[in-house]
């Protein structure tokens, strides 16, 4: 979607929901390359990994109107399903100023809650630290490096509930 298009999109509001279908999920993956892959220049030649073929995996893509603007993934990371992984956090550039991330995070902190998780951890990126702070996230240990970028390890506790909202 071309730029001018996008910015006539003030009032969407961002719609989440599991990808589900292979169209779905090759979009997922789609954004995740045009994020990770072209713009940050963090993998080559993708993201994938073997979170991606998992059963567990739920991968989350997000809508600004019709227009495809971001996703988010989540896992269980022991066999109880207690504590959740989020990553690939991941909006197209330009739905940055249209409260995609929000939503997305919130959608997978109530997936992994409606799922009877108990706590959720992520891997953030420095600068967006405090957008995860605001979201009720906390810092939960060192600074750690990964793929030559300084992630905060950061943690959320899950109250388990119904399903996760639709937006």
């Amino acid at each position: 979607m071309a730029d001018a298009a996008v910015s006539r999109l003030p009032t969407a509001r961002a719609q989440c929901r599991v990808a589900d279908d292979a169209s779905s999920v090759e979009e997922h993956h789609r954004i995740r390359r045009e994020v990770f892959v072209h713009e940050q220049r963090l993998f080559v030649p993708d993201d994938l990994d073997e979170h991606d073929a998992e059963t567990a995996t739920i991968k989350v893509l997000a809508t600004c109107g019709a227009a495809p603007a971001g996703t988010v993934r989540l896992f269980p990371l022991d066999r109880t399903g207690a504590c959740w992984q989020g990553d690939r956090l991941a909006v197209r550039l330009a739905f940055r100023r249209h409260n995609v991330g929000a939503p997305l995070v919130r959608y997978a902190v109530a997936t992994a809650g409606a799922l009877g998780g108990t706590a959720m951890t992520a891997h953030i990126q420095l600068a967006n630290v405090g957008f995860f702070e605001r979201l009720g996230w906390r810092r939960d240990g060192a600074i750690e490096r990964y793929v030559g970028v300084e992630h905060q390890p950061m943690a959320i506790d899950l109250t388990p509930g119904p399903a996760a909202p639709a937006g």
